[in-house]
């Protein structure tokens, strides 16, 4: 489908955090702009765009279809996009950031209360954990990915 940046960051943050609240929804979107914007390192040869990120091999399960040779029904696809996704992804284009993430380019949910230092391989360190998620800035070594 041929949607626009608006929609897929929409779906994105409707998939990936609907249910971790404001913050929670605004600090995917947060992360998810840092990696277009990114200047070095792996995401800087990634294309620029929200769709470019958001369709990065193995990066995000909601932008797949399949997981584990299995349809994956929690995918952006499968998501509707109410106006407070909408918000928070017109907020994150237009240069919002959640204060107090800082330059966070990953996020996962560990299922567990707490949030390991490294992530990944060594080339985040942990900086805050919203709702469910643990988020990760990028370290010096990053910038060689």
């Amino acid at each position: 489908m041929a949607y626009s940046d608006r929609e897929l960051l929409a779906r994105l943050i409707e998939c990936e955090a609907g249910g971790e609240g404001d913050n929670g929804m605004r600090a995917v979107a947060s992360v998810v702009m840092n990696r277009v914007r990114a200047t070095t390192g792996e995401y800087a040869r990634v294309g620029g765009t929200v769709r470019d990120v958001v369709f990065q091999r193995g990066q995000f399960t909601c932008a797949m279809e399949t997981v584990g040779g299995s349809y994956n029904r929690q995918n952006i696809y499968n998501m509707n996009p109410t106006g407070v996704h909408y918000d928070i992804a017109d907020w994150a284009i237009a240069g919002g950031r959640l204060a107090g993430l800082g330059r966070a380019l990953w996020f996962f949910n560990p299922y567990s209360s707490s949030c390991p230092r490294n992530f990944p391989s060594g080339v985040g360190v942990f900086t805050r954990r919203i709702g469910q998620h643990c988020f990760y800035d990028p370290t010096e070594a990053y910038a060689s990915t």
